[in-house]
């Protein structure tokens, strides 16, 4: 298991790792700047000695691929840019096993955007610097560069402006075959770089180390296709083992060379947008040629002239570099295969950041991000940690001058929508993250930014959050919002997570504050009960699912009001995917736990048994409108996978890196189940199940922490654990902590058999 050591103030702190005569470089030349414009870097070192560790720090405007000696050595490095406005990430590679006594020859392909986009900011300048602890690696003009001529612009519709990358066109009558190894350089029209600028000069800005790993090359893997004949073209349809972050790779034969392949996924126009594709422009032979800028999809389609033989078609499959720790299972094949789905759609939306979808966007919405993380800290190793880490500082460090945190970023977008702000900084997010990691220097460096913002949402005379003026006024998707009550509900649990903070920081003066306006709000809330629903006296629509489910969750709504609001929730369904896990987590709050799984089954059912898309869909109604409007490939619909686990299964932190937890499941819908997850602390895992006769469980508790188990029985002489009956000692008496009906047990570590005769 991979050991998270959280230091976020140091890893994102700048490092003085500029090395004397290393500069920032380009091509010479008057179109290095141009939009889509793709330049190779070339440097030979003679080495005295093979090292065995040589680190080098490498920074690009936009991103990068890295040969020694012919061998790949990084598949898209850099991230896109930055921490902050104005600022950049750099990766640090260790060359030591890549490099060999003697010559050594270097090579950089590096693309440069040229393009501002919801996830990327354009600095308006290409550039690589390479600062090496030898410092021949170093760039300067000793590096010989040259614009690549067969790269350039693919004809047609260009990516919607959402998106920072162009669609790639590659001519191979251009190419510079070798470029990576040749032994003469300029003569193939490489000539010495320009020094464009020092170690964080403008336009690149203070330069942070890389937060997230690098990202994963699963390898070239061959994929089964057809052709379709056509009347002036052919189509090629290759199809992958899943909806997968993808460069195309291509074999075929052209007799005559001149001929245009278009390149495809069957997501490059999705959701009523253009998304990226590209081009290959073919040479006379045979021939091989991987597109570099990654695709998503379930399939690779080709378009291509008569006469072209195709041999092949392959992909390499790269991502974030996390893998799938998690494990769930039960008896019934519904709940399992919406996992799994919520699960795929989870992993293709990772990779410089959590994104809402892989090919119309790849934006960072933080209403979208908790929902995923939550989802990530059950099913995903610890590596997944750094990428919300990285999440929480971009959003903080984007605050505007004025207080306001927007999304998504990194980039070019600037309008606020405050619901998922309110979310992204309360207790489902930023606290959340702290009680599965115990991260506190990430919730001290983002702390003056989220103060900064609550400030921003002063209450009105009822005691509500006072109407908010917003670029976007997004509380969701669907219909019939009672929008004032919406920003109460998620307004009051972000208070709850930085009075929380404040406690945890030392700052009791805040957490005084926090907590009155929370008493006004909740007050405010309750005047709008009506004694069947929560709806706000300005608001005309029908009851609002989501408001009541904001009450429960909230704490607002006291259990005197739960009959009321579970016949609310049992007629409205106006929630989007989105909102629908919270939804679901009030109902098991209320103890409704049976209805909650027969309302996302009613309602995810057809995503789930869609059997051409492998992921989860944006809107409940996507694959009836083609996905004219809507992705196939949102994982905020997935959001019921955190409630299974949480919830039905029971397992929740008490305290943070789960040192302390609770295992309480519901017993409901399912029969028999098992989960298993990855935590700061070890592995825990749970399972149950239950007949007729009798109701089983087991618990696995991890070395050096305690699990606080609810068994439901409260007749101590019919419980046994590990095949001993269950001594009086061990039963929990604080009345905190004891539930009707059932018996509450601390469980040190081990795996542990629980059994109730009925």
């Amino acid at each position: 298991m991979r050991k998270i050591v959280f230091a976020a103030l140091l890893c994102l702190c700048t490092l003085a790792v500029h090395a004397a005569g290393a500069t920032w470089i380009t091509a010479a030349g008057d179109s290095v700047n141009r939009p889509n414009t793709w330049i190779a870097f070339r440097k030979d070192v003679v080495l005295n000695s093979k090292p065995r560790h040589m680190t080098a720090r490498i920074a690009c405007d936009s991103k990068y691929w890295l040969w020694i000696n012919g061998r790949l050595v990084v598949f898209e490095g850099q991230l896109k840019r930055g921490p902050a406005p104005g600022q950049s990430y750099y990766d640090e590679v260790d060359l030591g096993r890549y490099l060999q006594r003697g010559a050594n020859k270097m090579a950089i392909l590096v693309c440069y955007f040229g393009r501002s986009g919801f996830s990327h900011e354009d600095s308006g300048r290409s550039g690589l610097y390479v600062s090496a602890d030898n410092a021949a690696f170093n760039t300067d003009r000793s590096w010989v560069s040259r614009v690549h001529p067969a790269y350039g612009t693919a004809d047609g519709e260009a990516p919607n402006g959402r998106l920072s990358e162009s669609n790639i066109r590659y001519d191979a009558r251009l190419s510079i075959d070798g470029w990576q190894t040749a032994q003469a350089p300029a003569r193939l029209g490489f000539a010495p770089s320009a020094e464009i600028g020092q170690w964080e000069s403008a336009p690149w800005g203070k330069m942070t180390l890389r937060p997230i790993p690098m990202f994963r090359d699963y390898g070239v893997k061959a994929a089964p296709y057809a052709l379709r004949a056509g009347r002036d073209r052919d189509t090629v349809i290759a199809t992958l083992p899943g909806n997968l972050q993808v460069t195309p790779v291509i074999d075929i034969t052209d007799p005559q060379g001149g001929h245009t392949i278009d390149i495809w996924t069957n997501h490059s126009h999705m959701a009523g947008a253009w998304n990226v594709r590209a081009q290959y422009i073919t040479r006379p032979g045979r021939q091989q040629y991987e597109s570099l800028g990654w695709m998503n999809g379930e399939q690779i389609i080709l378009y291509l002239p008569k006469g072209l033989m195709v041999h092949g078609v392959s992909y390499r499959q790269t991502g974030y570099d996390t893998y799938v720790q998690g494990t769930f299972s039960c008896d019934n094949d519904f709940y399992n295969r919406f996992w799994q789905k919520a699960l795929n759609t989870l992993y293709v939306n990772m990779r410089d950041t959590y994104m809402d979808c892989p090919d119309r966007e790849r934006a960072q919405w933080w209403g979208d991000e908790v929902v995923l993380t939550s989802q990530a800290f059950y099913t995903l190793s610890l590596s997944s940690v750094d990428l919300m880490r990285k999440g929480m500082l971009e959003l903080a460090g984007w605050q505007f001058p004025n207080g306001v945190l927007h999304a998504p970023v990194p980039g070019s977008y600037k309008s606020e929508l405050p619901g998922q702000m309110l979310a992204a900084v309360g207790i489902y997010g930023f606290w959340n993250y702290y009680m599965n990691t115990g991260d506190t220097a990430t919730l001290r460096a983002v702390y003056p930014a989220v103060r900064r913002y609550l400030e921003r949402f002063p209450l009105d005379d009822t005691g509500l959050t006072a109407a908010y003026k917003a670029t976007w006024l997004w509380g969701d998707w669907g219909d019939n919002r009672d929008i004032r009550l919406i920003f109460a509900g998620w307004h009051y649990m972000a208070l709850e997570g930085m009075a929380r903070t404040a406690d945890l920081l030392g700052r009791p003066g805040d957490a005084r504050q926090y907590r009155a306006i929370m008493l006004k709000i909740k007050e405010g809330y309750n005047r709008c009960w009506n004694g069947c629903s929560y709806r706000h006296p300005e608001y005309m629509g029908a009851t609002d699912d989501r408001v009541q489910a904001l009450a429960v969750l909230s704490g607002i709504a006291d259990a005197s009001k739960y009959p009321a609001i579970f016949n609310v929730l049992k007629s409205q369904e106006y929630a989007s995917p989105y909102m629908e896990r919270y939804v679901m987590e009030a109902l098991f709050q209320m103890g409704q736990g049976e209805y909650a799984m027969a309302r996302l089954r009613k309602r995810i059912a057809p995503m789930v048994d869609d059997k051409e898309y492998p992921t989860l869909f944006e809107y409940w109604d996507a694959h009836k409108r083609g996905f004219r409007i809507g992705s196939s490939n949102h994982a905020w619909s997935g959001g019921g996978l955190t409630v299974i686990a949480q919830q039905l299964m029971g397992a929740q932190p008490l305290e943070p890196r789960w040192c302390k937890f609770k295992i309480e499941p519901q017993y409901v819908t399912l029969n028999e189940a098992s989960l298993s997850f990855p935590t700061m602390s070890g592995t825990v895992s749970t399972a149950f199940r239950r007949s007729q006769d009798a109701l089983s469980m087991s618990v696995g508790v991890p070395t050096r922490t305690q699990a606080l188990v609810y068994i439901p029985s409260a007749d101590v002489a019919r419980i046994t654990v590990d095949g001993r009956p269950l001594a009086a000692r061990r039963v929990v008496t604080d009345s905190q902590l004891v539930k009707p009906g059932h018996t509450a047990v601390w469980f040190g570590a081990g795996d542990h058999k629980i059994h109730i005769a009925q």
